[in-house]
């Protein structure tokens, strides 16, 4: 237990350390990190304004009203700021990492290498648009009359962790192809595009493949629906948290299998 503590203290070290080098290398082009959160800032209020107009037509989506839609948009916001502040710059360097031999180097260092491929950056800038999309959030629970219980606000944060995990473990295996193709930018970004599908109910889908793809095969509905449900208080039961929460083992188990597989096809840039 002692050993595992140290284990964890270390790591959590070496992350606020990462973390420090990429505040004061994002200090350092100032007028850049702050255009980047008005365009993302002014994305996202097209997406409000989208729902605005389509609410402008009818009372309900699938049985949302324009309020709950509101809310799946927000938490939609707030989990995709946050993989994008965490991962998805890490991620979609890996194919770089191969190709110039840099990760030979990582390799050499005496941190899990996976470790240091996927936080290596930490996108300070998402920070400030994962809380514009708290705040919608927010606005819509108290439009929709809504105070969600300690316990729902729990459930929360361990689904929207769970969607995390997901969305890492996915994206991650998508770029350990390029171990093979060498180039795999355009993967890695075509999945992160996919976030734009989970801007409404599931239920708005209809029953079949497409929608069974984007619920359980690429689970952009399930990740972002949950946690909106939750707070909304549709969930039929609290066991509908289940799937989503044992999809994020399979996903980061199957990950790391394919992560190893990866490694036996690699040749180094020494070698």
């Amino acid at each position: 237990m002692k050993a595992a503590f140290a284990t964890v203290r270390r790591y959590a070290g070496i992350y606020a350390a990462l973390i420090r080098y990429s505040l004061i290398h994002e200090m350092q082009f100032k007028a850049n990190f702050l255009l980047w959160i008005l365009v993302e800032g002014l994305w996202f209020g097209l997406q409000i304004a989208f729902m605005t107009v389509l609410y402008g037509h009818t009372d309900s989506i699938a049985g949302w009203s324009r309020w709950e839609v509101v809310l799946l948009v927000g938490c939609n916001q707030f989990i995709q700021q946050l993989f994008h502040m965490l991962f998805v710059t890490n991620l979609s360097n890996l194919s770089e990492l191969i190709r110039k031999g840099t990760l030979d180097l990582l390799f050499l260092q005496p941190v899990n290498t996976r470790f240091l491929i996927s936080v290596r950056k930490f996108e300070i800038g998402n920070i400030a648009n994962a809380l514009m999309g708290l705040a919608v959030v927010g606005y819509a629970l108290a439009k929709l009359h809504r105070v969600p219980s300690a316990a729902q606000w729990m459930g929360f944060v361990v689904v929207c962790v769970a969607g995390l995990a997901i969305h890492y473990s996915l994206m991650f295996l998508l770029a350990c192809i390029a171990f093979w193709t060498v180039r795999a930018q355009g993967i890695v970004w075509g999945y992160y595009n996919l976030f734009n599908i989970a801007r409404l109910p599931a239920d708005a889908f209809p029953r079949g493949a497409y929608r069974a793809v984007f619920t359980w095969v690429l689970p952009m509905l399930l990740v972002s629906n949950v946690p909106a449900k939750l707070l909304a208080d549709r969930l039929g039961s609290p066991w509908e948290l289940m799937p989503l929460i044992g999809m994020a083992v399979v996903c980061f188990g199957a990950s790391e299998l394919f992560w190893r597989l990866s490694l036996r096809h690699y040749t180094s840039a020494s070698s």
